[in-house]
């Protein structure tokens, strides 16, 4: 799909540390309150999907021992498009996860960026948790932006951006996030 083409557009953002990366895309994800999922721009039967796919993901690795014990790992569907996220100790496991998550049933495409490392601190953790509620706020008083339709993940200093939006909006929220 091309962003030209378009007027709105499926992108994934990724925001090391705060400082945005040369990723182009922009995943946007539901919600689970009422609110926001009324902005929500997939409908009723897609968001189900999108949860039956990450369950089924969940379960894949779950039922692997080796990626269930020896990585950091979660899962984020939106359209039908996959987001993993996490840690792994190696590449046979990052790939590993990556390949089960492809054979999911309606998943359309796997977004991999699980990083090769040690699983995050508890401190870590609780960074990417204040990160998360800062960009959440920054975009929830922003004038004129439908923060109501951006899911906001953090994993060990990376934002990810979820949402379906127009590229005007996309570009509005990586602002956001960057500053």
């Amino acid at each position: 799909m091309s962003l030209k083409n378009h007027a709105r557009a499926l992108i994934l953002v990724g925001l090391s540390s705060l400082v945005l990366t040369s990723c182009a895309e922009l995943i946007v994800v539901g919600a689970a309150t009422g609110a926001v999922a009324t902005q929500d721009q997939r409908t009723i039967p897609t968001q189900l999907e999108d949860e039956n796919i990450e369950i089924k993901t969940v379960n894949a690795l779950f039922k692997n021992d080796e990626l269930w014990k020896d990585t950091n790992i979660d899962v984020l569907s939106f359209n039908n498009i996959l987001l993993l996220i996490g840690q792994a100790p190696t590449a046979k496991l990052k790939q590993k996860a990556g390949d089960l998550a492809e054979n999911i049933a309606k998943v359309r495409k796997v977004y991999n960026q699980i990083k090769i490392s040690a699983p995050i601190s508890f401190f870590a953790r609780r960074n990417d948790e204040y990160l998360t509620t800062k960009v959440k706020s920054k975009m929830l008083f922003a004038d004129n932006f439908p923060s109501g339709k951006i899911k906001v993940v953090t994993e060990n200093s990376e934002v990810f951006l979820l949402g379906l939006v127009s590229q005007d909006e996309a570009d509005k929220a990586a602002e956001i996030a960057k500053t």
